[in-house]
Formats: structure tokens, sequence, C-alpha cells
């Protein structure tokens, strides 16, 4: 054991010596500080500008239509912001404390008069932790600009001309503000054949459109009715008629989008024991192979035995992998609970697994298992590798049988966690580690998870024993790549180690 322990020391200290692996281990830390600040200078303004050309002013719902919208937008932000956190108690009968339907155009205005998100985040406040984030207002979909004067009493055709100039100009003037939408009501609006014309320089947004159609089919609904000799309050009154409708769903947090949140840090944890062990692996291998090639081997060999070596190898690569997982585990604790804003808030949720002991430890033992696993594949390579092209030679399929499914799992997982095709994988001891890993999230019978840990722990076993009489055997042969032949007979034991 103390060789072995030598060994494993030797290891990590001469793969933690290099500048790579430095680079790899800081790579995560550097994300979660640099990714908020990189998308915030990257991301792009949703906010749209629309010009409402209204010569004979019989649209005014139109632009109070547009303004409603966002304002609903808002409400329903601020809705999700007091359920995430709490904040309901703050004012139980408020708009945003109400989460079971779909806001009304009345609720809305409502929400409005009193004061709006400035007035809703005052009375928030009154129920707010020192840790609750602040919140975070939508960016408006739509900006109406002011219509020139030269355009609003100019003729039709003059209008059409001066439209596609303004909406869709030859050249992009610097420092100008791009026109998206343009919207002509045209004075005879109501009238046979009086269509409103909307000018584009690319696919009209659903939602404007949504939005115009809805409010000007209700100022023609209310006409008619007018002219059927419906008094005018009452066509209007009939034309403010909405249906009220219930919204059941989860609180945050539950039904599809636990299974989502949840699943995130299990899957990033299978895709951290995947990059985790091509990095680690491919150090230990080019390690391995230029202590044969440099001779090297003969004397530690004359110091410790085979067994030893590849003991010590395996014990001190997996020490470089948890590593790695546990800097980059406390980095992302530290970003979740040490910070506020975006980052934080994804990261809270993503880390509740961890708050169950047995899902810590079960994810912690198939990363372990799946370590060992796929490290033996690595330090056998090594073994009969003269140099790393030969490692090539081996390492390429290999990576391809290992890799190659796991963007498969990963989809599947989220769509369906329980699905035929995820059991059957993780049955296969291969894939048994990222698999069960990335499952964790969305629950795992108790009878799978005893079952493919023990499968996984025999498969190990056994690979050890096969592969180790492989990596015994080929230590000191030299000068010839065994081919697939040998390396079966060198398993079994039937070929002269």
């Amino acid at each position: 054991m103390t060789n072995i322990l030598l060994i494993a020391a030797r290891e990590f200290r001469q793969i933690a010596a290099a500048r790579s692996f430095w680079i790899t281990l800081l790579i995560i830390p550097f994300a979660l500080a640099i990714g908020p600040i990189a998308s915030h200078f990257m991301q792009k303004s949703q906010t749209e500008t629309v010009m409402l050309i209204d010569p004979a002013g019989k649209a005014p719902a139109v632009r109070q239509r547009i303004e409603l919208e966002e304002q609903r937008r808002v409400l329903n932000a601020l809705a999700r912001y007091a359920e995430r956190n709490g904040l309901d108690r703050a004012q139980p009968g408020a708009p945003w404390a109400r989460h079971d339907h779909f806001y009304s155009d009345a609720e809305v205005m409502s929400f409005v008069q009193q004061g709006g998100a400035a007035h809703a985040q005052a009375v928030m406040r009154r129920a707010a932790q020192p840790e609750t984030p602040a919140f975070d207002a939508p960016e408006p979909l739509y900006r109406l600009v002011p219509t020139p004067a030269a355009i609003a009493t100019s003729t039709p055709e003059r209008l059409a001309r001066a439209m596609t100039a303004l909406v869709n100009p030859p050249r992009k003037e610097e420092g100008k503000d791009k026109l998206d939408y343009a919207v002509y009501v045209p004075a005879n609006f109501g009238t046979p054949g009086a269509a409103v014309q909307v000018w584009s320089d690319g696919p009209v947004s659903g939602g404007l459109m949504g939005a115009l159609q809805d409010e000007l089919t209700r100022t023609l609904r209310v006409h008619f009715l007018e002219g059927q000799g419906v008094s005018p309050a009452m066509a209007s009154a009939a034309g403010q008629i909405a249906p009220l409708i219930a919204v059941n769903k989860p609180p945050p947090g539950h039904g599809q989008e636990q299974v989502v949140i949840r699943s995130i840090l299990p899957l990033l944890t299978s895709y951290i024991l995947l990059m985790s062990l091509m990095l680690s692996g491919s150090w230990m291998l080019q390690g391995t192979v230029e202590e044969r090639s440099n001779k090297l081997i003969e004397t530690v060999l004359a110091c410790v035995s085979p067994n030893e070596l590849m003991y010590g190898k395996l014990v001190g690569t997996v020490a470089v992998g948890l590593t790695m997982v546990a800097f980059w585990v406390m980095c992302a604790i530290g970003a979740a609970f040490a910070t506020q804003g975006m980052i934080a808030e994804f990261l809270r949720p993503a880390l509740a697994p961890l708050s169950s002991p047995g899902v810590a430890l079960a994810m912690t033992y198939y990363f372990v298992a799946g370590y060992l696993m796929i490290s033996m594949i690595f330090l056998a390579i090594g073994a009969m590798s003269d140099s790393f092209r030969d490692a090539q030679a081996y390492l390429s399929p290999v990576l391809l049988v290992i890799a190659m499914p796991f963007a498969i799992i990963a989809q599947a997982i989220l769509r369906d966690p329980s699905s035929l095709a995820v059991r059957i994988m993780s049955w296969i001891p291969i894939y048994t580690p990222f698999t069960m890993l990335a499952r964790m999230g969305a629950g795992v019978p108790l009878w799978e998870l005893i079952g493919c840990g023990v499968m996984l722990a025999l498969f190990v076993a056994l690979e050890v024993v096969l592969l180790g009489r492989v990596f015994r055997a080929s230590l000191l042969s030299a000068g010839s790549k065994p081919g697939l032949a040998r390396i079966a007979r060198l398993m079994t034991g039937r070929d002269a180690e």
C-alpha cells in the first residue's frame, strides 16, 4: 500500500505540474465570473420600434393595446418573481400575488393605476429578505416612436414610397434608430376595401399582429353593432366581453420545470465526468508512453511491482479527477450562495440534488466507478504504445464508442428520463456511469440504482483483472504493437507475459 500511495502521489504531482492542468482547472470559475459580463455586452436588444400612422385618429386603442400588452408582460414577470421568492405575503390581494389565471385587461389596468412595477416592488420590499435578488424587469418588445408631421399628412401613394425607404432603407446610417414596423390606419377604416397597411423589413412579429388584429376587430364589431341600432354604450360594453381563463400549473421548481432544473446538475456532472476523463486520462496516457519510450519503466519496476505501479497510477488519476470536480463544485456553490443575479438563481435549484445524502452518495459512487473504468482503458493503451501516435490508433475508436452516445443520452433524458432507450443504456456497463449520473435529477428506482451499481462494480473488477494482464505483459515489450487477437490472448492468460 505504501508503494501504491507513493506512485499515486508521484502521478498526481506530475499531472498537477502541467500548465494545461491549471488552465483546465480554472476554466469553469472563469466562465462563472465572466459569463454574466459577457452576456450583458453580447446581448442584442429585443425592443423593436413601431410607428403608428393614424391621420384620422381612428385607432388610439391600438396604441393603448400595445402599451397594455407590455404592462401584462411586466405583471407576469412580477408574479413569477413574487412566487419564486415568497413575496406574496406582502400584499396577498395584489394582482401580482395571483398566479392561477390569465390576467385580464381590467387587472392590468388596475395594476398600472396603482403605480405599476415601481409600486409593486416597494410593497414587496416589506417581505423581502437581505438575500432576495432584485427584480429584473423584462425588456419591452415594442417602442412606439412619434410620427413626423410630413408623414402623418402624406397621401396613401406618397406614404407607401416614404415607408419603404424608412423601414428598409438602401443604406443603414450609423447612430440612426432603425424603424422595424410602420402601421397605417386609413381615414376610411371600417368601410369595405379599406385595408390597414403594415410595412416591415422582414417577418412581422406575431405579438404585434395579434394586438393589431384584436383591437381593430373589436373596433369593427362596435361599429357594426352601432349600425344595427345598438346604443354606443351597449356596443362598447359588448366589445369588452372576454372570458375568465384559469391557469392551473405547478409552482416554480415543480412539475416538468422541476425535472429539467434538477436534471441540470446530474447532466453537468455526467458531462464533467466525460471531459475530465478525457483530460486526466490523456495526461496519464502521455506519462506512461513517455516512461516506456525513455526506458524509465525499467527503473520504476526495479523498485515496485507491476501491480503496484498499475494501482498507483489509477489512484493518482482518480485523485486528479476528483480534485478538479471538487474545485468546480465549490466554485459553483460559491457562485450560487455568495452572489446575486442570473447565475445564482440558475445554480441554486440546480444544486438541489446535492441536499439529499442518498443522491450525493450515489453520484459520488458512479463518478468514481466511471473514472476507474475508463482510466483502466487509458492505462492499458499507454502500456501497449511506444509513442503517442501508436496510442492514437487505439484511443480514437475507444473515444468514439464512449463519447458519441452522450449527446443522445442527454437529449433522451431531458425528453423522457424513464424511456426504454435510457433504461437500456443504464445496463450497458461502459455507459452506466454517464447514464445513471444524468438520470439522478429525475429520480431512479432504488432497485435499478442498486442493480446497475452492483453490475458496474463487477464489470470494473473484471476489467481490472483482464486489462491488468495486458498492462503487465506489455510494460516491457517494445517494438511491436499488439493486435486485437494478441490483446484477447493476453486478457485470457493464454499468451506469455
